[in-house]
């Protein structure tokens, strides 16, 4: 796997992320949990670690996947970015309500080591 360095991040990030967007879904539509989950962790042991979500993937539900997969000691060996829904936003502090939401979606309890604002 290949690495890089972002300009203002420490760690080296793989260059292949793994996105989340089109995740493996059910005949109903809904992410198929277990085979989503075993996806992500592959990757995360073959070398990604950068993961890509967004507030409006997969009707909301990618965010918490993606917290889900970084359980079990996942976390301390990858990085999630996620995207801040602006068209919602309605004011700074709105802005703030809806990061703390993606922290907690994504397992965060606040912002920390493995957030990174690029």
């Amino acid at each position: 796997m290949l690495y890089r360095k972002m300009p203002k991040v420490k760690e080296a990030l793989s260059i292949l992320g793994f996105g989340c967007m089109r995740l493996p879904v059910q005949e109903n539509g809904k992410i198929d949990r277990p085979r989503a989950i075993a996806q992500i962790r592959h990757a995360i042991d073959n070398g990604v670690n950068y993961l890509d979500t967004a507030w409006p993937y997969h009707g909301g539900d990618s965010e918490q996947l993606v917290g889900e997969a970084l359980k079990d000691g996942y976390r301390d060996k990858a990085f999630a970015a996620t995207k801040l829904p602006s068209w919602m936003v309605k004011s700074r502090g709105h802005m703030d309500e809806f990061l703390e939401q993606q922290c907690k979606n994504l397992e965060r309890l606040a912002m920390g080591k493995k957030m990174l604002n690029m």
